[in-house]
């Protein structure tokens, strides 16, 4: 049976995004309609057990910075952690997340949540462990313990000591406040953060 790519994401249990990405890495064969729309035969992707969602075999790499000018740092993190898990062979999804890590409202960490929640992944990536929160990643962790998802934290061996965590916390939490008060953009809020970030330095 030859479907779209909506239904077979459906009958599979993965993300049209997943399909694109499996196709791009030449894991599986799509074909093409005189249109260029993309058809996909259940009937052979339903029988292969890496692709099977089942299998539970799925992989969420989870990827954050505080604000649109670490877009770069963004898409660091983003390259890091595909060639991380395509060099394990992990069938993954990528989540992009910008915000503070004081927010646990952002849009990236509420799916990551329910994903974990719903027993059809095995495994979180992160290349820095305050990549996901800066308070409150231990109750996260100790959710995956719970539904029995590999907590990977690539970077564990360079780890800040506890001195530069107190600061970047502070920085964190003044930050926001300050972007409440001013403008995340304001000429008085960076002229602020430029202050305190000069400060920790001299700390």
């Amino acid at each position: 049976m030859k479907a779209s790519i909506g239904i077979a994401a459906r009958q599979l249990g993965v993300s049209q995004d997943t399909l694109r990405r499996w196709e791009r890495a030449g894991k599986i064969v799509v074909e093409r309609t005189a249109r260029g729309h993309r058809r996909f035969d259940l009937s052979k992707l339903l029988g292969k057990t890496s692709l099977n969602i089942n299998s539970k075999k799925l992989t969420l790499a989870y990827a954050r910075v505080s604000s649109h000018d670490q877009k770069n740092d963004l898409d660091r993190q983003v390259q890091v952690l595909e060639n991380f898990c395509s060099a394990n062979g992990w069938v993954y999804e990528m989540i992009q997340d910008l915000g503070s890590g004081l927010n646990f409202q952002k849009r990236g960490l509420k799916k990551l949540i329910q994903n974990i929640c719903s027993g059809k992944m095995d495994r979180l990536v992160l290349t820095h462990k305050d990549r996901l929160l800066r308070f409150g990643s231990e109750l996260v962790f100790s959710l995956c313990e719970q539904f029995g998802i590999e907590v990977v934290i690539m970077n564990r061996s360079e780890e800040s000591t506890f001195e530069d965590d107190l600061v970047q916390d502070v920085l964190e939490i003044i930050t926001v406040f300050s972007a409440r008060l001013y403008g995340a953009r304001s000429r008085k809020n960076q002229k602020l953060l430029q202050a305190l970030k000069q400060a920790a330095e001299n700390v």
